[in-house]
C-alpha cells in the first residue's frame, strides 16, 4: 500500500487531491496536514497532522519528522507556499524515502515572479502566446499601449487575488509606486467568457503523456467554480511549444484566454490546480498518474474524457464526538 502525504489539505486543491486518490482504484494511506486543527481535512485522509506554518523555522524538521513517521513514499503540495519551499530541500525529503511532487525547478523558479516569466517567454523564438506586459509607471503611456481598461497584477501571487482593473488616471495613481517591485502592467485580452484551463501530465523532455481542458469561470477568490469540458485541439499548439521551452514534468496546469489574435497564455501552475477534483470525475485523475509515473515508473497514457459540467457550490461536513459523518 502507497502511504502518500498531501499539504494544504483543508483547501480546495489538497482535499480534491484526497479525493481523486481514493477514486484511483488504488490502496493508499492518505495523510493531510494543515495549519488549521478545525478544517474539513479529516473527513478526506486516514490521519491528520496540524502542521506549523511553512515559513517557521521548526517546519522542516517537522516534514521529515511527519514523512518518517508515515513512511511517506509520495508527498504532493496543494499550496505554493510548499512548493516553492520544498523544491529548496529535495535532497533532505528524499533521504527520508519519499518522492516530492515538484515541476522541474528552472519553471518553479520562473513561475514565481510573473514579470521574469513574461520576460523568458517574450524572449523566446515562434512563441506567439505572451501577452504584452510593462513595468511603465505613466499613465498616458499605458493607456495609449494596452487602452482602457487595462490591468496591473501582482508578479507574485496565484488566482486573480490583488489584480487591480485601472479604468481612469486617479485610480492607476493609487497603485503607482508598486509598479515595478509588486505590479506589472497588462492589457485586457479576450473576455472572462473566453478562459480555458488545460492541465498535462508532463515528460520532463518537451512533451506530455495526456491533457485535458476545462472552459470555466472563476469565483471571487480566483478558483475555478463552474467549468465545461472543451477541446484541447486548439491549444496543443501553445502548449507545444511551451512544453518544449520550459520541459515540465508531471502535472502542470496552463491558463489560456481566446482572443481576437488568437489563444493567449495567463500563466503556467507548475503543479495540481484546483479544478484536479473536477478532471477526475471526467476521467482525468493526474494525482493517480503522479502516483503511477514517480512511484511505479508507469507512463500516463490519455483517458477518455467524459464531457459535461461542474458547478461548485457550498456544502457541510459535520463531525460527530463519536466520528465522522460523511
Amino acid at each position: 500500500m502507497k502511504q502518500v502525504l498531501v499539504s494544504g489539505s483543508s483547501g480546495i486543491v489538497g482535499y480534491g487531491v484526497l479525493r481523486s486518490l481514493r477514486q484511483a482504484g488504488q490502496p493508499c494511506f492518505l495523510v493531510g496536514t494543515s495549519i488549521y486543527d478545525d478544517s474539513v481535512a479529516p473527513a478526506f485522509c486516514d490521519v491528520f497532522e496540524q502542521a506549523p506554518l511553512t515559513g517557521k523555522p521548526e517546519y522542516l524538521d517537522w516534514l521529515l519528522a511527519t514523512l518518517r513517521r508515515y513512511r511517506i513514499d509520495l508527498l504532493i503540495p496543494s499550496i505554493e507556499i510548499d512548493m516553492y519551499h520544498w523544491v529548496e530541500h529535495v535532497p533532505e525529503i528524499r533521504a527520508t524515502g519519499a518522492v516530492p511532487l515538484l515541476n522541474v525547478p528552472e519553471l518553479i523558479a520562473l513561475c514565481k515572479d510573473k514579470w521574469a516569466f513574461y520576460q523568458r517567454l517574450a524572449a523566446a523564438e515562434g512563441v506567439s502566446c505572451a501577452i504584452e506586459s510593462s513595468l511603465e509607471q505613466d499613465f498616458a503611456a499605458l493607456a495609449a499601449q494596452f487602452g482602457l481598461p487595462f490591468l496591473l497584477k501582482p508578479r507574485r501571487g496565484f488566482g486573480s487575488k490583488g489584480i487591480v482593473r485601472v479604468a481612469s488616471e486617479e485610480m492607476f495613481q493609487r497603485h503607482r509606486a508598486d509598479i515595478g517591485p509588486v505590479l506589472m502592467a497588462q492589457p485586457i485580452v479576450g473576455n472572462d467568457d473566453e478562459e480555458f484551463t488545460t492541465s498535462a501530465f508532463c515528460d520532463g523532455r518537451g512533451g506530455y503523456f495526456a491533457s485535458m481542458t476545462l472552459r470555466r469561470k472563476l469565483s471571487r477568490d480566483g478558483f475555478t467554480e463552474k467549468a465545461e469540458v472543451a477541446d484541447s485541439a486548439e491549444f496543443v499548439p501553445a502548449m507545444d511549444k511551451l512544453c518544449r521551452l520550459f520541459h515540465p514534468l508531471g502535472p502542470t496546469n496552463f491558463q489560456f484566454r481566446r482572443c481576437t489574435e488568437g489563444i493567449k497564455l495567463l500563466e503556467i501552475n507548475p503543479r495540481i490546480s484546483s479544478s484536479t477534483s473536477i478532471r477526475t470525475a471526467f476521467g482525468y485523475n493526474e494525482s493517480a498518474m503522479a502516483l503511477a509515473y514517480f512511484l511505479d515508473q508507469r507512463d500516463p497514457v490519455q483517458s477518455a474524457i467524459r464531457r459535461g459540467r461542474a458547478v461548485r457550490y457550498t456544502d457541510e461536513q459535520i463531525f460527530y464526538e463519536d466520528g465522522v459523518h460523511l
